[in-house]
């Protein structure tokens, strides 16, 4: 009984190390480029951008929020 639980500690710990791995990557200075790109950019369509906002405002049944603000009291 305690071999098995052993294996399957050790087993357990081998997958999670792997995925704690996996996600740590750089980035090389050559490849941020890439990365900035127009074509890599969220908001780049403004239509899709303007039907994503309404189909959250749809979903949660609140608007706003997306540009800069008060301080959330309300007063503005």
């Amino acid at each position: 009984m305690k071999t098995k639980l052993s294996s399957r500690i050790k087993a357990a710990l081998i997958v999670l190390g792997s995925l704690a791995l996996a996600a740590c990557s750089t980035v090389e200075p050559y490849q941020k480029g890439n990365l900035a790109d127009y074509t890599m950019r969220s908001d780049r369509d403004e239509l899709a951008s303007v039907m994503t906002s309404h189909i959250q405002f749809s979903r949660e049944a609140s608007t706003g929020g997306e540009g800069v603000g008060g301080g959330g009291c309300g007063c503005n």
